[in-house]
């Protein structure tokens, strides 16, 4: 029924989806800003999901940011890969490697965040007139406020650049695409007081509002001459609320041709994560899905009949499930215990989800620690089944 394996090596392998491609270690010449380097292509690619990172790696210029700017470790996790999966419509996976954003720094994210300012606001906060490029709405600062925040929210909390590079027939890799990824508020949180009560207010028309900065954005990016000529890919990603345990998603997408800088028309992406169990709304909209995880819930709570504590994670695309990843938190009290409801648990994934899901995943852990992970993907007669040491 089960395989059960130590190999973290094996695990990752399976989780990719097929068989890596071993290929010759090649070593090419890199064009930077400053000059021309050697770089070496990894020989090892786990599968046609992921590029390559070309080495030596080179961390973005304005690494961190995303960790400060966005509300949840959920956001930043489904920001980051989500914006990889999108580039994947527009840059080879086999063409094209992967390198951190090298050309939007730290100052120039922060600064762009802003709002834009009055004349007195500028002299307030110690900017220069040429620093003042804020792509959130000014504050005109009259009137409360309330009505203030919910007339002027933050709508973009971070921009994240990714490059894709391109090797040529002279064995040199240069910039061959970007991508950009734009966060942007669901719900604008403010202070009426500094270190005082947090209020927050909903944000409207996200997706209208995250065109229009789409677009500056663009023009902004085109007058690098280094990136003039290359397609620019932009994606626009809402984020959930602060204390949200499921993460945004992206909403939209554009690409914008070499050389263009107007974005003519745009990509709806119809994704969504969601909390099992859900509220009765999306229970009545996905009522089937719904049903094998209840049924599956009901027979774990078997197993420990005080035990309630199972929650799952659905992505959803086009209103299909895609994926689903279950947490069982427990208490155990020996390695016996972890392998018998391990074995317990699997036989209960593949006798209650169907097998054309993507992906069922299911992680046991207790307050030691990860202690079980089954990987059961499309098709598969047997799971992947880890123990953890």
């Amino acid at each position: 029924m089960k395989k059960i394996s130590l190999v973290g090596l094996l695990f990752v392998l399976l989780l990719a989806g097929c068989a890596p491609k071993f290929e010759k270690q090649q070593e090419v010449v890199q064009d930077t800003e400053e000059s021309k380097q050697k770089a070496i292509i990894p020989k090892y690619k786990i599968s046609d999901q992921y590029y390559r990172t070309i080495l030596p790696f080179e961390p973005a210029k304005a690494r961190g940011l995303v960790v400060a700017n966005l509300n949840t470790r959920y956001d930043i996790e489904e920001f980051e890969t989500g914006l990889m999966r999108i580039a994947q419509n527009q840059f080879d996976t086999d063409k094209y490697l992967f390198q951190e954003g090298q050309y939007l720094d730290s100052k120039t994210v922060e600064l762009w965040l802003n709002r834009k300012f009055t004349k007195e606001q500028l002299k307030e906060k110690g900017f220069k007139a040429s620093e003042n490029v804020g792509l959130n709405p000014l504050d005109p600062g009259k009137g409360s406020i309330e009505e203030r925040n919910k007339k002027n929210p933050i709508y973009l909390s971070h921009i994240l650049e990714h490059d894709y590079l391109i090797k040529n027939d002279n064995n040199k890799v240069g910039l061959g695409g970007m991508t950009i990824g734009l966060a942007l508020n669901s719900i604008h949180y403010y202070q009426k007081e500094e270190f005082g009560a947090t209020y927050e207010v909903k944000v409207q028309n996200v997706e209208k509002e995250g065109k229009r900065i789409a677009q500056e954005v663009l023009q902004r990016l085109r007058k690098d001459s280094k990136l003039q000529d290359i397609p620019i890919t932009i994606a626009l990603f809402e984020q959930k609320e602060s204390n949200s345990v499921v993460p945004g998603n992206f909403i939209a997408y554009t690409n914008v041709d070499s050389g263009s800088s107007n974005i003519d028309d745009w990509k709806e992406i119809k994704e969504q994560y969601i909390l099992f169990p859900p509220d009765q709304k999306t229970e009545n909209k996905y009522r089937e899905d719904v049903t094998y995880f209840k049924n599956f819930k009901q027979d774990v709570e078997k197993y420990f009949p005080n035990f309630n504590g199972v929650i799952g994670r659905a992505f959803y695309v086009d209103e299909q499930l895609q994926d689903l990843s279950i947490n069982i938190p427990i208490q155990f009290y020996g390695k016996a215990e972890v392998v018998g409801f391990t074995q317990y648990v699997t036989g209960l994934v593949m006798e209650h989800f169907p097998d054309y899901y993507n992906s069922v995943q299911v992680s046991i852990t207790s307050v030691n620690g990860p202690e079980a992970l089954i990987v059961r993907k499309a098709n598969q007669e047997e799971p992947f089944v880890h123990i953890y040491n």
